[in-house]
């Protein structure tokens, strides 16, 4: 059977990340995305190295541009203005991610491309909105980061704020776009019309920040860095046991009694730790027993007891442990495309499975 999106052409004018990983996601989904680019330059992304791949191509570039045709448009020449122009007006979706009025400085603005193509999907993503103040401020992953309140919720401390170790805002806005952009797919074929989808990255964080901004706009309760530890459930953090770390998930009262049987009895019968909210009251009390009780005994051991009844506790790879691990899981976590490597897509479908057609355009080989 045909791939979801099958017969469906999408214009990409995005770069970096969000817009591609959308698009990408979309094009394993069937598809046809033709991505556009700056002749002799390219995403900017072509450059972003180390690391690069045996045929010197930049791993970052290879990471979201997979299912991609490539064509080189100079939009600052009318020539090849007219040419992106007669390129949506046969598209279904159009992808970008220029800014504010960036498409409007070539001839390319919302009005003038739904008013030739009124059925078409026009994805907007930005950092921080349309409004004059947003289009001042530059939209990077890493800004972002930090002005969403994200790395102040992630590190050890309060004085020590610490990004994510990948871009995960535009992961997540990339996300959201492709939720977006299926949505107004779905309301054309239902309505017959085409719209506006705009996406910001600090939006899209805000959302994606879930408990902890719900913790703020509900209860009042600004979130602090708590390091591995969760703010509302305990035990549920790394421990070092005695050779190395290791992450236990305790998410119940039930799961409490049979971790508490393993590891420390006499913690049953300590009233600070009763219940879970208890628990969180009395972190430092609690966490104090642990570290002395896992310091006597090594990852795997404290791992293979409590794994025998049931609590949620695991090894902290790096990325090659966890690729090893989802390999052995009988996952298939890498695709090769033409020789070149990377991640499977994460869906499956029993009838009508994501397809992996070309490596990312234009590369070197």
């Amino acid at each position: 059977m045909k791939p979801p999106l099958a017969g469906i052409k999408i214009a990409d004018f995005s770069r970096v990340l969000a817009g591609p990983y959308a698009t990408m996601l979309l094009a394993d989904l069937g598809a046809q995305v033709i991505k556009v680019e700056r002749p002799g330059v390219g995403d900017d992304t072509r450059n972003w190295g180390p690391p690069f791949d045996a045929a010197g191509n930049a791993t970052y570039f290879l990471s979201v541009n997979r299912n991609k045709e490539g064509l080189e448009l100079d939009l600052s020449k009318a020539t090849d203005q007219q040419a992106a122009l007669e390129l949506i007006a046969s598209a279904d979706v159009v992808v970008e991610n220029f800014g504010p009025g960036g498409m409007e400085r070539y001839n390319l603005g919302y009005s003038k491309l739904i008013s030739n193509n009124p059925k078409l999907i026009y994805c907007s993503i930005s950092g921080f909105g349309t409004s004059d103040k947003a289009a001042t401020l530059p939209g990077y992953d890493l800004l972002l980061q930090g002005m969403s309140g994200l790395m102040s919720i992630t590190g050890n401390d309060e004085k020590n704020p610490t990004k994510v170790g990948v871009a995960l805002v535009d992961v997540i806005t990339g996300l959201h776009a492709v939720v977006g952009i299926l949505a107004a797919l779905r309301a054309r074929d239902e309505q017959g019309v085409g719209q506006k989808v705009e996406l910001n990255l600090l939006s899209s964080t805000l959302s994606a920040l879930v408990n902890q901004a719900s913790a703020y706009i509900s209860g009042g309760v600004i979130p602090k860095a708590l390091g591995n530890a969760h703010p509302s459930i305990a035990p549920y953090q790394s421990y070092d046991a005695k050779d190395k770390k290791f992450i236990v998930a305790v998410g119940n009262d039930q799961q409490f009694v049979k971790f508490a049987g393993v590891v420390a009895p006499e913690l049953l019968s300590d009233g600070r730790f009763t219940t879970n909210q208890l628990r969180v009251e009395n972190l430092l009390a609690l966490n104090e027993k642990l570290s002395a009780v896992f310091s006597q005994k090594n990852a795997h051991q404290w791992i293979a007891s409590l794994s025998a009844v049931k609590i949620p506790t695991g090894e902290i790879n790096d990325v090659k442990e966890a690729f090893d691990l989802a390999a052995s899981l009988g996952l298939s976590p890498i695709v090769d495309v033409d020789g070149v490597k990377s991640v499977a897509n994460p869906i499956t479908f029993s009838k009508t499975p994501v397809e992996y057609r070309s490596a990312p355009p234009n590369i070197r080989k």
